[in-house]
């Protein structure tokens, strides 16, 4: 359990700069440059991730269950995925209606991602690991449009034809992880 707390601390700690210590962060590239904050950022990210997948593996082996977990929420956290994958690529496509309605829509994917992931599992690694995840997006949200409003920053408002794709491209990418990739890579399959 402690390298998977070890990665959720690495790897949550280096993208919750902006929210407790933007000035810091600002001073850095200032100092530094941009380019080193990146690669330090990045390097420091990555080694957190692969923490997180190693420590997240190894307590899966001996599992500490902490509630029941119904059949049901695993319904209820596919749906819910299906809204997450839509607003992961809402965060890439430009000129789509949800990213101008929601401002921050991978924040909120990584939301959802929690949430359902917490609903569907129902051990200690798991509220670790989601609910970490869960508190950082709700923190990050919240600094967003915070800087959002001090900025004054405006979102076009959104277009069909790249909404459109948007859902379809998102739809397209929760079929194949649902249905191949969750299985290949995490070794759990979500449909049986």
């Amino acid at each position: 359990m402690s390298l998977l707390i070890l990665g959720l601390v690495l790897f949550l700690g280096v993208h919750s700069v902006r929210i407790f210590a933007d000035g810091w962060r600002s001073r850095i590239i200032a100092a530094r440059g941009e380019n080193v904050w990146k690669g330090l950022y990045a390097l420091l990210s990555l080694a957190g991730f692969a923490l997180i997948v190693w420590g997240y593996g190894v307590a899966r082996q001996q599992p500490v269950v902490l509630w029941p977990s119904p059949g049901w929420t695993r319904h209820v956290a596919a749906l819910l995925m299906l809204f997450a994958f839509v607003l992961l690529f809402a965060a890439y496509v430009p000129g789509n209606a949800i990213k101008a309605g929601v401002r921050h829509p991978m924040v909120v994917s990584v939301k959802v991602w929690a949430i359902a992931h917490l609903l569907a599992n129902n051990t200690l690694a798991d509220l670790l690991l989601f609910g970490g995840f869960l508190l950082w997006a709700v923190l990050d949200f919240r600094s967003s449009r915070q800087r959002d409003r001090a900025a004054g920053t405006v979102y076009p408002p959104g277009r069909a034809m790249p909404t459109v794709i948007t859902v379809v491209v998102g739809l397209a990418a929760y079929v194949g992880f649902a249905f191949w990739a969750h299985l290949a890579w995490i070794g759990v399959r979500p449909f049986g």
